[in-house]
């Protein structure tokens, strides 16, 4: 079976790159179980300093796989499992997020873009809503700007996303802006790291704590809903949902 998660690693940083390509790295049961076993790889691995998470192709990750979704609460224990490993991860994007892909953007410590970059919450198009992502995202974003794409499903850039807090930084060369940052983890302790962690993160945490069963809830009842079967069936079909006017 091929591996849909490669795997490299360079002087204390274990890169994993989402390797869906035909898929466009949409969020299957099989891509997220993967990711989920490279990560607690990575948590119990004494080299690994950092978890640098990326992508091969022009998409960091579509969102939920339409055909084969994985399960809300499978995608729950991704994004706590990435909050929560004490190792930061830091995302290294190149080209489009849209819906669940910036759910795992946002549950990153640390997220550079390049220009070419771009993002959307869609979910509002296809008939459900950013249910799950919340989690991460509103934790880490500003509630106004984060009003507007969630009920627009609009498009935004890099420059965008940083302002918003869904981004650390972007620019032409993602690689330039993330070597002082890479630079600074492999200079810095590891229980050190793992402390520091876990002081930023405990805000998230409290958000998964209190709100992912019904979030959880929300998120199944929504895709089965006849307006999310019309939503779904459209987009497969490149045509526009029946509400659409």
């Amino acid at each position: 079976m091929t591996a849909l998660v490669g795997r490299a690693h360079e002087r204390g940083i274990t890169t994993l790159s989402l390797d869906a390509v035909e898929r466009r790295n949409a969020l299957s049961a099989a891509l997220v179980g993967e990711l989920a076993d490279a990560l607690t790889d990575c948590g119990k691995d004494a080299d690994v300093r950092a978890v640098v998470l990326t992508h091969t192709g022009t998409t960091f990750s579509a969102g939920a796989d339409l055909r084969d979704p994985p399960r809300p609460d499978a995608l729950v224990g991704l994004l706590r499992q990435i909050v929560e490993l004490p190792k930061p991860v830091v995302a290294r994007v190149t080209g489009h997020v849209r819906a669940g892909g910036l759910g795992l953007l946002a549950a990153c410590d640390i997220a550079a873009a390049s220009g070419a970059a771009s993002f959307a919450f869609t979910e509002v198009r296809i008939g459900v809503a950013p249910a799950v992502i919340s989690l991460p995202v509103l934790a880490r974003a500003d509630p106004r700007a984060v009003a507007r794409l969630y009920l627009t499903g609009e498009r935004f850039d890099a420059a965008e996303a940083v302002r918003t807090g869904l981004l650390t930084a972007a620019g032409d060369d993602v690689d330039a802006v993330l070597e002082p940052v890479l630079d600074g983890l492999r200079r810095s302790a590891p229980e050190a790291l793992a402390a520091t962690k876990a002081l930023l993160t405990a805000r998230v945490l409290e958000a998964f704590d209190r709100d992912a069963a019904d979030l959880t809830a929300l998120s199944a009842r929504l895709f089965a809903s006849p307006q999310a079967r019309e939503g779904m069936t459209a987009f497969l079909e490149r045509r526009d949902p029946a509400w659409v006017v």
